[in-house]
């Protein structure tokens, strides 16, 4: 039997969060995913470290204040992972008054904190900035602001990674098929793929199971009543459009909602949508209505119109939300809550959340459980303490270093390797001294070498995991390079 002081079930990035923060404290943590690191809604969503302009609108100011504080934290965490982006948000006087968005993103300006990284919004004429050339000439007026973009899967792995460099076992692939209270602990059975059992007994235990975590909670009897999340799909399409890499655009829609046009890997991402979902949230897909929808929305904004034939990639995720009565899902909270079951052994139940504010959520999730486990430190991750590969610094300082210890690695492979793992290529090149010694090309320049890397010490399993969560080569390669890369990766595991 392996005995640890917190179970964490669920390797989203809450629960990757709350292991890391955890570990951080000097405790014993095991984190069990069913499937993969951040398979569901962690890598499901629009890849951005904001504040949510939007949810002032709903009088969401706690949320948004904690968002914005959190931004400029995330961003010192992992520098060459997220990104400052200039937000161009066009007027349209039929839908909101030009004073409203002012008055909105003054709001937004002085609820987070300033930084160089995130200047004050400013009124800008759309003739005179270089997205407006994308944009319908129909359009003249605008404000831009700024936010923050990064690799959702990738800032997961790297809290997980972190929370294992601290102590952590971290189990993909693992199910907690059985658990129960007895004696002031918890008595866990977790089973891998193979169905291989093991038996683990905890001191205390977090449901961060996500879009599963309501059914995980009534399963346990821990309250009663209404369901405490409503299920949430949203949905994003990726064309291969020409579009600014350091440029966004913020769409107002007029059924109330927003859509982003953002850079993604030299295409263009659109999302997101909200519709209520039913079912298994890993079965999720997008919708063909949610497709047009989203088309429709940019081409209220684009001079060249898109098409859903264009459409190269497309995902969906459910997001768990706080239920509400309101039946518009675009209106539900994005908020969390922390629901503590104190009797006996101790769980924590993550409801709700957004990418933004989990370091925050981590935080409050280990001081609610601190005086059941009182070995454990204090609260350590606010200013911003460095994730794994920060050494380098933002994404160009890990380039140019990366360029003086390797500069025989082609171009797209330097500037991809420095953004996903910065400081880390070190490791990954571990000697290497041209292209020949990183091994077998699968296409787009992924290389023996690195996916062994990720299976070696980003727990990577399948083609999928590598080129979809570690990476978004599946842009550039087809089925048949997929294929070989996972006959590969069977390999390598024997």
């Amino acid at each position: 039997m392996h005995e640890v002081d917190l179970l964490v079930i669920g390797g989203g990035i809450n629960g990757a969060g709350i292991a890391r923060d955890a570990s951080g404290r000097g405790l014993k943590v095991l984190l069990c995913e069913q499937h993969d690191l951040a398979a569901h809604t962690s890598s499901a969503s629009s890849k951005l470290i904001h504040g949510g302009l939007r949810y002032l609108e709903q009088g969401e100011f706690g949320l948004v204040r904690k968002a914005l504080g959190e931004r400029e934290v995330v961003r010192r965490q992992a520098p060459f992972l997220v990104r400052p982006l200039c937000f161009v948000l066009p007027w349209q006087p039929h839908l909101r008054p030009r004073w409203m968005l002012r008055l909105g993103l003054w709001l937004y300006d002085h609820l987070g904190r300033r930084s160089p990284a995130f200047p004050a919004s400013r009124a800008v004429d759309l003739h005179a900035v270089p997205l407006g050339v994308l944009l319908s000439p129909q359009l003249q007026h605008a404000f831009s602001y700024a936010d923050a973009q990064v690799d959702d899967a990738r800032l997961v792995i790297l809290n997980a990674l972190d929370a294992a460099q601290r102590g952590a076992r971290i189990l993909t692939g693992t199910r907690c098929v059985d658990l129960q209270r007895g004696h002031g602990r918890w008595h866990a059975v977790l089973e891998d793929v193979a169905g291989h059992q093991q038996t683990v007994q905890a001191q205390a235990m977090v449901n961060a199971a996500g879009p599963w975590a309501g059914g995980l909670l009534e399963r346990m009897h821990a309250r009663s009543g209404g369901p405490a999340l409503r299920l949430v799909q949203g949905s994003h399409i990726v064309l291969r459009r020409v579009w600014p890499n350091d440029r966004a655009c913020l769409l107002q829609q007029p059924d109330g909602r927003v859509v982003f046009l953002l850079p993604f890997h030299d295409h263009l991402l659109i999302g997101t949508t909200d519709t209520d979902y039913r079912g298994d949230p890993a079965r999720c897909s997008v919708l063909p209505a949610e497709v047009d929808y989203l088309c429709s929305a940019a081409n209220g904004y684009l001079r060249d119109p898109v098409a859903p034939a264009e459409v190269v990639w497309q995902f969906a995720g459910v997001r768990p939300l706080l239920a509400d009565p309101d039946p518009r899902a675009a209106k539900l909270s994005r908020d969390y809550r922390l629901q503590l079951d104190a009797e006996g052994a101790p769980a924590l139940h993550v409801l709700g959340g957004k990418l933004t504010t989990y370091r925050v959520l981590a935080e409050e999730a280990v001081d609610l459980l601190r005086p059941y486990l009182p070995h454990a430190g204090p609260a350590w991750t606010a200013a911003g303490e460095p994730l794994p590969g920060s050494d380098w610094g933002d994404a160009g300082q890990a380039c140019e270093q990366l360029r003086h210890q390797a500069p025989w690695l082609p171009e797209a492979t330097l500037r991809r390797w420095a953004s996903a793992y910065g400081s880390r290529s070190i490791d990954l090149l571990h000697g290497a001294r041209s292209l020949f010694d990183l091994g077998e090309d699968f296409g787009a320049g992924l290389h023996a070498r690195e996916v062994a890397f990720l299976c070696d010490h980003e727990w990577a399993r399948s083609a999928e995991d590598v080129l979809w969560r570690r990476s978004k080569l599946g842009l550039q390669m087809d089925a048949a390079q997929a294929v070989r890369l996972q006959a590969w990766m069977d390999s390598h595991r024997r």
